[in-house]
């Protein structure tokens, strides 16, 4: 019988049948991960590299919580292997872009992660405005002017919009 991967045994326990989060698993992992970030931006630790086995040791985390956190992280780090074939022995560089981090805290809604007081020493309070800013508007739609029936289609097909585009 083949061994589950780190990612394959980190939602087994962090997923139950229904497809529901186990609560109790996602907030003891949420407060290790919330002590992790801290660490890593009071240290302004951009740099860890090494295996998932010994990255995890020096975070203070199980592996299957590594994994979990590199699931978390992947956006804000280039060159990560796909998770789901990541192994304790796998060799793993993460050069983490502290900007492209904190928009994705942002996206992902987690207030706690991205209003640690931690960020003061890497960004000023402006800029951490102008990212949650940028991030916030990279997500809003703006519709366009909308194209009366009778008017001639955007398509340049010569035809009124309602018998051509915007025939329904």
């Amino acid at each position: 019988m083949r061994k589950l991967t780190l990612y394959e045994q980190w939602k087994r326990i962090s997923i139950d049948q229904q497809g529901q989060m186990v609560k109790h698993v996602w907030d003891e992992y949420l407060l290790e991960e919330k002590g992790v970030y801290k660490g890593i931006l009071s240290r302004k630790q951009q740099l860890a590299e090494g295996t998932v086995d010994t990255i995890a040791k020096s975070f203070g985390l199980s592996n299957v919580y590594m994994v979990a956190f590199l699931d978390g992280i992947h956006e804000a780090v280039d060159g990560l292997p796909p998770i789901e074939e990541v192994v304790a022995e796998t060799e793993i560089k993460l050069e983490i872009d502290f900007k492209r981090l904190y928009k994705q805290m942002v996206e992902y809604k987690a207030e706690d992660l991205y209003n640690l007081k931690e960020w003061d020493d890497i960004f000023t309070q402006e800029e951490q405005k102008e990212f949650y800013l940028e991030q916030k508007r990279a997500h809003t739609i703006r519709k366009g002017e909308k194209i009366g029936r009778n008017e001639p289609c955007t398509c340049g097909s010569g035809k009124k919009y309602k018998r051509c585009c915007g025939a329904a």
